[in-house]
C-alpha cells in the first residue's frame, strides 16, 4: 500500500515537472496566446511599445480590440523611432494624431491574410486618402525569393502571429504614405518607367512634381510597353531617346483632371494630359478600357493603385503625342 502511494506521488510530481517544463517553453514561442487580441499582444511585447502608444494617441484601440479580422503589419520600436525622426517629430507627444492614424491604418488589411496567402499585387488598406475620405490607400505587395515586401520599403521578418481577431506580421519599417512615384519605384515592371522619370537630362523634375500634393493621374507603361516603343522608334536605350521627346511623351500619360479612378471612366471621354494639346480619348467596351492619342491606342490592363496623391493605371503602350 505504501508503495502504491509512493508511485501516485512520484507520478504526481513528475506530472508537474512536465507541465511546467512546457509552460516555460511557452513562454519562448514567439506565437501569441489565442485568447489574446492585436492590441493585447502588441502590448504584452516591449519592443512594440511606440506602436502601442501611436494606437493609443491615434484612438485606434477600440478599432484593433473588434472582431475584424484584421491583418496588421507591425513596425518595432527602432523601426517607428526612425520614422519619428524622419518626420522632424521625434516622439509620439509630438506627432498629430491624425498623421499617426493615417500611417496606421496604411499597415491595416481587412480581412485576415496568413504568409501563404499573400502573392505580388496590390492590397487595399484601410487608410483614406488625403483628398478622399471614401478612397483607401493602396499598398504594393511583392513575394520574391521568400521574402515579402511591402511598397519596396519594409519587409516582413517575422509572420503568422495569430490572434483572436487576426494575425500580424512584423515588419522591418514604417510604411510611409505612398505617391504616385511610390508605386512606380517599388512595382519591378514599371522600372522602365523610373529609368525615364529620372533620366538625368529632363528638364522637369517628374520625381519631385509627382511627389507633390497632387491629385494626379499617371497611366503608367509597363517595361515591356517601353520595350516595343524602343523597337518601333529604333532606338537602342532610352538614354537614346532625344530629350524634348521623351519628356513630351512623359506629361502625355499625366492627366491634370485630377484623381480619376477607373469607375470615373466613361465611354467617349475626353482627358486632357499634362503635354499641353494632348488629350485622350477613353474607350469603354467589352475588353480592357482604352485611351487613344491621336498617334496611337493603348490598353488599361491595371486600374486604381490608389496613392495619397492620386491614381496610377497601368497600360500596355507607351502613349505616343
Amino acid at each position: 500500500m505504501k508503495n502504491r502511494v509512493f508511485d501516485l506521488k512520484f507520478l504526481w510530481v513528475l506530472a508537474l515537472s512536465i507541465f511546467a517544463f512546457a509552460a516555460c517553453d511557452n513562454d519562448d514561442d514567439t506565437d501569441p496566446p489565442m485568447d489574446q487580441d492585436i492590441v493585447e499582444y502588441l502590448q504584452a511585447d516591449e519592443n512594440y511599445s511606440l506602436l502601442v502608444d501611436a494606437v493609443i494617441k491615434a484612438d485606434l484601440v477600440t478599432t484593433l480590440q473588434s472582431a475584424g479580422p484584421f491583418t496588421v503589419f507591425a513596425p518595432n520600436n527602432t523601426a517607428f523611432q526612425a520614422f519619428l525622426d524622419a518626420a522632424g517629430t521625434g516622439s509620439i507627444e509630438a506627432t498629430p494624431a491624425d498623421v499617426l492614424k493615417s500611417v496606421l491604418l496604411n499597415h491595416v488589411l481587412g480581412g485576415k491574410f496568413l504568409s501563404t496567402d499573400l502573392s505580388t499585387g496590390y492590397a487595399t488598406t484601410a487608410a483614406p486618402t488625403a483628398f478622399d475620405a471614401n478612397t483607401n490607400l493602396s499598398l504594393f505587395i511583392e513575394v520574391a525569393s521568400g521574402q515579402v515586401t511591402l511598397n519596396g520599403e519594409s519587409t516582413v521578418t517575422e509572420a503568422d502571429l495569430e490572434t483572436t481577431n487576426g494575425v500580424i506580421h512584423k515588419v522591418s519599417a514604417v510604411i510611409g504614405l505612398p505617391t504616385v512615384v511610390t508605386f512606380a519605384l517599388s512595382n519591378p515592371d514599371l522600372s522602365s518607367l523610373v529609368a525615364a522619370l529620372t533620366r538625368a537630362d529632363l528638364t522637369t523634375d517628374f520625381v519631385g512634381v509627382l511627389s507633390g500634393e497632387g491629385p494626379f493621374t499617371v497611366f503608367a507603361p509597363t517595361n515591356a510597353a517601353f520595350a516595343a516603343l524602343l523597337t518601333d522608334t529604333g532606338y537602342a536605350s532610352l538614354d537614346e531617346v532625344p530629350v524634348d521627346l521623351l519628356e513630351s511623351i512623359l506629361k502625355s500619360h499625366v492627366t491634370t483632371a485630377g484623381n480619376v479612378r477607373s469607375t470615373d471612366l466613361s465611354d467617349g471621354q475626353e482627358v486632357p494630359m499634362l503635354e499641353e494639346g494632348v488629350t485622350l480619348t477613353v474607350g469603354l467596351g467589352d475588353s480592357d478600357p482604352t485611351l487613344t492619342s491621336a498617334s496611337n491606342t493603348v490598353n488599361i490592363v491595371f486600374t486604381d493603385v490608389q496613392a495619397n496623391n492620386g491614381v496610377v493605371h497601368v497600360i500596355d503602350a507607351v502613349i505616343l503625342p
